[in-house]
């Protein structure tokens, strides 16, 4: 069975996607741990992220640092953290967090609630900073 992210490429589940290229898709994660916080994957299902090949790892990786950089256009914050756990969905993906403090990359803490609406917002503030980099 495709994973949770698979159908969101595929268009099965809907997602506040940011940024999408040919090999790659990044989109908010819906429980986040800040305002801004964005999943980056591979379109090709992967589990592991060390699993993929390495034209497609480091693809992933220099997609992630243009989205990383549109977040911290969007979203005020110090630094954009990152973290791969790859543990709650089999499917590689990269972590982009807005940071104020390292604190703020704790995966223990309550999650941020945003709206609706505010997942618009900032789902098309990270995605017209991406498109201007």
């Amino acid at each position: 069975m495709a994973s949770i992210f698979t159908r969101i490429v595929n268009g099965e589940i809907p997602s506040y996607k940011v940024a999408e290229d040919e090999n790659y898709y990044a989109f908010l994660d819906i429980n986040p741990l800040a305002t801004g916080h964005t999943l980056v994957i591979p379109k090709r299902e992967v589990d592991y992220i060390f699993d993929l090949e390495s034209p497609e790892f480091t693809g992933l990786w220099a997609f992630a640092q243009k989205v990383a950089k549109a977040v911290g256009a969007a979203v005020p914050c110090k630094r954009v953290g990152v973290a791969v756990l790859g543990m709650e969905v089999p499917h590689a993906h990269i972590h982009l967090v807005p940071l104020q403090s390292e604190a703020d990359l704790d995966f223990g803490k309550e999650k941020v609630k945003l709206t609706p609406e505010q997942f618009v917002e900032v789902t098309e503030k990270i995605s017209d900073a991406f498109k201007n980099l």
